[in-house]
């Protein structure tokens, strides 16, 4: 993303997307995602902590993502969401968002705009 797409961006900034072994990455996130996901903390009315954003290979192996993940290109954002009531507020408004793929953890939400990847999915970790 460009610095002028960052400044659209209302509730996140770039390093909370940051792989950790890459600082400076998060500026490597999908506009369109950024938007979406801005759009979504506005909906539930709560902040969203991100879990993970942007994964280098490395990092991506290290927590056992899946090859060709896509946090690798930025088009990935894991939510922390710890009780049911914020997994549910969370996934209600990204599918209003007009989200199609989601993952649900225990304690994170993992949401998704990889156009290369199949669409209207929902997995479980």
């Amino acid at each position: 993303m460009t610095s002028a797409q960052w400044n659209q961006i209302k509730f996140f900034k770039p390093y909370e997307f940051d792989s950790p072994d890459d600082p400076g990455s998060g500026v490597r996130m999908q506009f369109d995602l950024m938007t979406k996901l801005d759009y979504l903390r506005e909906e539930v009315g709560f902040p969203l902590i991100i879990n993970s954003g942007v994964r280098t290979p490395a990092h991506n192996a290290d927590v056992g993502g899946v090859d060709g993940s896509s946090h690798e290109s930025g088009y990935a954002a894991d939510i922390f969401a710890r009780t049911s009531l914020a997994r549910h507020a969370i996934l209600a408004a990204a599918f209003k968002l007009g989200f199609r793929r989601a993952g649900i953890a225990k304690t994170f939400i993992h949401l998704d705009t990889d156009p290369s990847k199949p669409q209207d999915v929902i997995w479980l970790y």
